[in-house]
């Protein structure tokens, strides 16, 4: 019967994870700068760079104890949008014999610059790219929306790691 107990012990607690927000910032950092991430890519949505620029900052103050600053700041974050497509992901032929797209991605690439004024040696410059399968339902302005939030809540979360 220890056994059992001790066998149910170790399945419960391996299931758990403790996560903390902000672990690897340093105790002495307190400001971080973000500059607008301009859009470079050939094929432009408007609303993209700004979209991105609010995630982010949004993930800084909902998740990091750090407070957004437009001077001096202890770290800075730059970058801009590389990329952006939509393309066909899974061709299928349709009873006309001609080839449709089964499925679209819609891909985001950013570089991303970070400077650590108080640590420079954990400054980088990155690029990252994520994207987002979806099915074509409609017309494309309609989903657009939710899938670059999509995207971008992913890209983020890559970069923060």
């Amino acid at each position: 019967m220890k056994n059992l107990y001790i066998v149910f012990l170790f399945v419960v607690i391996s299931g758990c994870k403790i996560a903390l927000s902000g672990e690897s910032i340093p105790t002495d950092m307190k400001t971080v700068n973000v500059t607008v991430f301009e859009n470079n890519a050939q094929l432009v949505v408007a609303s993209l760079s700004s979209q991105l620029t609010e995630d982010f900052k949004t993930r800084i103050r909902n998740q990091t104890r750090l407070s957004i600053t437009p001077n001096d700041a202890h770290a800075v974050f730059s970058g801009n949008i590389t990329g952006y497509d939509i393309r066909p992901v899974a061709i299928q032929n349709n009873n006309e014999r001609t080839n449709l797209a089964g499925a679209n991605r819609l891909t985001i690439r950013v570089n991303v610059k970070y400077v650590n004024n108080l640590d420079p040696t954990k400054s980088f410059e990155e690029s990252f790219e994520r994207y987002k399968d979806f099915k074509l339902s409609g017309n494309l302005q309609a989903q657009e929306p939710g899938l670059i939030k999509d995207v971008n809540a992913q890209l983020i979360e890559d970069i923060f790691n």
